[in-house]
């Protein structure tokens, strides 16, 4: 169990508060150290134990950054922190799930209308306080006020990228446990959904009071929300964590069972009753001589309940994959003996999205190539972005500058042997489906990503449509352009886009970034059925992102993509026969 993702939020708090405050330089250099301590592959408290030295050996942390790291893994808090944060008292990460709310104008806002949290910042708006304000105005206003519904919701639940690795962490500490015979994550969690409400842990264990203590003495719990003798739950960092300890043979209809999906349990339990036999989360029960089964309880013969698997078999049905839970279609396939052969992270061969320090990445083209070759990549594409509107960080590379950068990209080929380099580009897609690169320059770069980044509410389908339909554009990158707990994006009709993209051979991005996962699952297995191709890219923006390839995996799992809908399971060879068709 590592603590790095719990200290690598201080130091993007840390940014965001000094940001606020118009500091110039470090937040940058502080987002880089977290984004870094994140990835970094050893628990970093360990190095912290042996000195600020040893902990400014991680690339991007220097002596001041390091300091503080080792401050905080031995007394628990950073006092430049705690001093930020009481000269600066507001929810920030509340109000900066606000679209067009980020920490800067979280300092104007607090500054000059007092606003801490997304109560505060209602009112100013409800009051007309926010269009006087310098630079703001009432379409500002407005857009602020239609985003602060939006953000409450989105509070209620968190990305699957911040709990996975809690969730995670958990069951690595809990496994230690003697007592512990059997864990698995549960929910919303085991099937990969982009958002979660809370975390669901399951153990299997014959003495349940030794697993739920040490539960509650976890370190990274901040308070017990409730203890009994089989369950309890706790609180961390916000996120809602519950733990059920259950007899070893009936681990697996209980991890079934708090699997779900509700709707998914539905389809299941209404199989096992037409054949005479019960499913709850103690076992399947053959009924068949039993009047009144009381439900929810032990009652008739039971057959099955020790896997996950075993609930599944005693109704007549393979096994069904978490991401497939969700009662679009899985029990009948299953039935009809048609489930996908799901991909897997091992079939990805290569990302197609990446970002260098050229544009609004943290490493040298050369880093970033180093990087997917070090996680296994047999190719890599660098993506840099092009100007053009809404396009995040630095305005974006002209054309001259892109050819500039093929010097760079040549560099990177002679530097670093073992892996095949292209060169491409993300262009910015406008509100007419323009692409923000030069035709002739276009039709020169290996690879085409085209995403939008302005004009992300509303109905997007024509814009999406007409970009697809380019000859030059090889790739829809992010094609909702949606933010997870900051903005939907937009509304797409799934079947034109898909249609459109088939017709012109143009994949459809699963964007892995787990802020993003666009396309959706749903949106995947219909693209799917359209006949569409689906590229699983990370849109890495350091070597570490590398590893946010399993949450597109597991979302494009959710679509019921298989290996051979996915562009970047092909070879090099196969991909450049796509690229020139």
């Amino acid at each position: 169990m590592s603590r790095n993702a719990e200290i690598a939020s201080r130091f993007k708090e840390f940014a965001a508060l000094l940001e606020a405050q118009d500091v110039e330089y470090k937040p940058r250099s502080y987002r880089r150290a977290a984004e870094n301590l994140r990835g970094y592959p050893e628990p970093i408290e360990n190095l912290a134990s042996e000195g600020e030295n040893a902990v400014s050996e991680i690339e991007g942390v220097g002596d001041a950054i390091a300091a503080k790291i080792v401050e905080y893994v031995e007394t628990g808090a950073i006092e430049e922190l705690e001093e930020l944060r009481a000269e600066l008292p507001v929810d920030m990460a509340a109000l900066t799930n606000v679209e067009g709310v980020g920490p800067k104008t979280v300092g104007t806002l607090y500054y000059e209308l007092g606003v801490e949290d997304l109560d505060d910042l209602e009112r100013a708006s409800e009051n007309g306080e926010i269009r006087e304000l310098s630079g703001f105005g009432e379409k500002t206003e407005a857009n602020i006020a239609a985003g602060i519904a939006f953000a409450r919701t989105a509070q209620e639940r968190q990305r699957l990228g911040e709990v996975r690795p809690l969730g995670e962490d958990l069951v690595e500490y809990l496994d230690d446990v003697s007592d512990v015979e059997r864990i698995e994550l549960g929910g919303s969690l085991r099937r990969w959904r982009a958002t979660v409400g809370d975390l669901d842990v399951l153990c299997a264990s014959a003495d349940a009071e030794p697993v739920v203590e040490t539960f509650t003495d976890w370190e990274r719990a901040d308070s017990v929300i409730e203890a009994g003798s089989a369950k309890a739950s706790v609180r961390s960092g916000g996120t809602r964590i519950d733990l059920r300890v259950v007899t070893p043979t009936e681990f697996g209809s209980a991890l079934q069972y708090f699997t779900g999906s509700r709707d998914h349990n539905i389809g299941l339990r209404n199989r096992a009753i037409a054949r005479d036999r019960k499913i709850n989360e103690y076992g399947v029960f053959d009924v068949s001589d039993v009047d009144d089964p009381d439900p929810g309880q032990r009652v008739g013969e039971r057959v099955a309940g020790e896997t996950d698997e075993s609930v599944y078999e005693a109704v007549d049905l393979p096994p069904i994959p978490p991401e497939l839970r969700e009662d679009r279609g899985e029990i009948a396939a299953a039935a009809e003996g048609d489930l996908p052969d799901l991909v897997a992270e091992s079939d990805v061969r290569g990302d197609l999205h990446t970002h260098s320090d050229w544009s609004d990445g943290t490493g040298s083209i050369a880093e970033m190539v180093r990087g997917a070759k070090e996680f296994g990549h047999e190719y890599v594409c660098c993506t840099d972005h092009a100007s053009g509107p809404g396009v995040p960080g630095p305005s974006g590379l002209s054309d001259d500058e892109l050819r500039e950068q093929a010097e760079e990209v040549d560099a990177a080929r002679e530097d670093v042997s073992g892996i095949e380099v292209l060169h491409g580009v993300e262009a910015n897609i406008d509100s007419e489906g323009e692409v923000s690169v030069g035709d002739d320059l276009l039709t020169g770069l290996d690879l085409v990503v085209a995403s939008p980044h302005s004009g992300l509410d509303g109905d997007g389908t024509d814009r999406i449509v007409e970009a697809a339909s380019r000859p030059a554009v090889d790739v829809i990158g992010h094609p909702t352009g949606r933010a997870l707990g900051r903005r939907p994006g937009l509304d797409l009709d799934i079947d034109a886009v898909a249609d459109a993209a088939a017709t012109h051979d143009t994949a459809l991005e699963v964007n892995a970034n787990p802020q993003r996962l666009d396309l959706r699952g749903s949106a995947v297995k219909a693209a799917i059925e359209h006949g569409a191709t689906i590229a699983i890219d990370t849109d890495a923006h350091e070597p570490a992102d590398y590893s946010l390839l399993r949450y597109g995996v597991h979302t494009a799992r959710r679509g019921w993509a298989e290996a051979g809908h996915v562009l970047n399971t092909r070879s090099a060879d196969d991909l450049a026969d796509f690229l020139d068709g």
